[in-house]
C-alpha cells in the first residue's frame, strides 16, 4: 500500500470524470475518510492503494459507468495487472467472471479507482454484480447489500464529486458482519492475509477513533442518523436491524485475536499515522458501543 493525500487523490479523480458524472459517484472508504477527518494538512496522508468509487443512484448507475470508464481509457488509464482479471470479458463471460473496473491512472501504479454501483432499492440480498459494456469489454460492477446506506446524504466536496459520511460508511460495515466469518480478504495488508470481517470492522473503529478525536462527544449522535437511514431506506425491517448492527463488533471486542488482526488493519491503512495498540482501539470499540450501538438498540425496542 501507499501513502496517498486525500485532497490531491480526490483532485485527480474529479478532473479525470466527465463533468456530467460527477454527480454521480460518491467515494467510499478510507479517501473519503481521510478527506473527511484529516483536512487539508498535506502531511496527512492515508494509506491504501484503492479509490472506491460507487456510482448512484442504481438506476443511472450503469450509463454513468460506462461513460466514466470509456472516458479514464480513452484518457490512456490502464488495467490493473492481475493474472486472473486482467482482460475485459465478452458478451459470453458469465456477469459474476467479469473483471471489475480497476484502473490505474496514466504513468502511475501506486494506486487504482474501482468502480462500483448502488444496490437496487428491492431485489436480491448480498453482494450483486451488474454487467457494464463498453468500447474496450465486457466489465462487472459490484455492489453489496447495505451499500445503499452511504447514498445517505453524501457531502459534496469542492471538487464536485461527494464522499459518503463517515457514520454511514460504519453502519453499513456492522451490517454486513453481524459475525466474524471465516473468509479471507484476496489480497495482502502489510504482508498479512486477514479476515474480511476483522478488516471491515477495523475500519469502524478507525471511524469512530477519528470522529472521537475531532469531538470527544461525536459518537452520541450516531444512533439517531442510523435510525433515520434505517428507516428510510430499510422500513419493513429497520428496527431488526438495529437489534442486530452491534452483535460482530461485540465479538471481535472480545476476541484478542481479532482485535490484533483489526489493529493489524488499521495501522496499515486509515489510521498509519497513529499506530494504535489493540487496547486502544478496543477503547475506540467500547466507547461506539456505549455511545451508538447501545443507544440504536434501545431506539428499536421504543
Amino acid at each position: 500500500m501507499n501513502l496517498l493525500s486525500p485532497h490531491e487523490i480526490l483532485k485527480q479523480v474529479a478532473a479525470a470524470l466527465p463533468e456530467e458524472c460527477r454527480a454521480a459517484v460518491i467515494v467510499i472508504g478510507s479517501l473519503a475518510a481521510g478527506y473527511r477527518y484529516f483536512g487539508s494538512d498535506p502531511a496527512s496522508l492515508v494509506q491504501t492503494k484503492d479509490v472506491d468509487c460507487m456510482l448512484s443512484p442504481h438506476i443511472k448507475a450503469v450509463p454513468a459507468g460506462k461513460a466514466v470508464a470509456e472516458s479514464l481509457f480513452r484518457a490512456n488509464w490502464q488495467m490493473r495487472e492481475d493474472a486472473k482479471w486482467g482482460a475485459p470479458g465478452t458478451a459470453e463471460t458469465p456477469v459474476e467472471q467479469l473483471p471489475l473496473v480497476r484502473l490505474h491512472p496514466p504513468g502511475s501504479s501506486e494506486w487504482f479507482i474501482e468502480l462500483m454501483v448502488s444496490p437496487p432499492a428491492t431485489g436480491a440480498r448480498g453482494k450483486q454484480f451488474v454487467r457494464l459494456e463498453t468500447e474496450r469489454g465486457h466489465f462487472g460492477l459490484c455492489s453489496f447489500q447495505y451499500l445503499s446506506l452511504v447514498e445517505v446524504q453524501p457531502i459534496v466536496t469542492e471538487y464536485g464529486v461527494a464522499i459518503a459520511r463517515p457514520e454511514m460508511m460504519a453502519l453499513a460495515n456492522l451490517l454486513h458482519h453481524p459475525v466474524i466469518g471465516p473468509e479471507n480478504i484476496s489480497g495482502l495488508i502489510g504482508d498479512r492475509g486477514l479476515r474480511r470481517s476483522n478488516k471491515d470492522l477495523g475500519r469502524v473503529l478507525a471511524l469512530a477513533f477519528l470522529a472521537m478525536r475531532e469531538h470527544e462527544d461525536a459518537l452520541r449522535g450516531w444512533a439517531g442518523a442510523w435510525v433515520e437511514a434505517l428507516q428510510g431506506r430499510f422500513p419493513a425491517e429497520w428496527a431488526t436491524l438495529c437489534t442486530v448492527a452491534g452483535q460482530g463488533l461485540r465479538v471481535l471486542l472480545e476476541s484478542p485475536a481479532d482485535m490484533e488482526e483489526a489493529a493489524h488493519s488499521c495501522a496499515n491503512g486509515l489510521l498509519a499515522s497513529y499506530r494504535l495498540t489493540p487496547q486502544q482501539l478496543r477503547i475506540a470499540g467500547l466507547r461506539l458501543v456505549q455511545d451508538a450501538v447501545e443507544p440504536l438498540e434501545a431506539m428499536a425496542r421504543a
